[in-house]
């Protein structure tokens, strides 16, 4: 799947998620796509090292290290990209579960 692709299937997961979960919101489309940029490249370079780092607490914890990890990231990333707003914590919490799995149903939808 080529690049393009993969960026306008996370802004719409990312989309989705902004629409079911109250306390994140996109100011207008264009905060939407740099978050879904600024999301894949935390996601690529940033989220492996994090990963490494806390494997340890990861393995203790049965993997909620690794959700924190997510939730921490996406958390900040809004407050990197401006137009995106998260509330607090549990709304990082809600829409970091929400966009893993909805991500995941969009991206596996498209490789059929």
């Amino acid at each position: 799947m080529n690049l393009l692709a993969r960026l306008l299937i996370n802004a719409f997961a990312l989309w989705i998620v902004d629409y079911l979960v109250p306390g994140m919101s996109f100011a207008t489309w264009q905060a939407l796509l740099v978050a879904a940029v600024v999301l894949g490249v935390v996601n690529t370079f940033i989220k492996p090292i994090l990963q490494i780092i806390a494997l340890p607490i990861t393995i203790v914890t049965f993997g909620i290290g690794a959700l924190l990890i997510n939730v921490l990231l996406l958390w900040m990333v809004s407050a990197v990209v401006p137009g995106f707003t998260i509330d607090s914590f549990m709304t990082a919490l809600i829409a970091s579960l929400l966009l893993s799995l909805v991500s995941w149903f969009l991206h596996s939808l498209a490789k059929e």
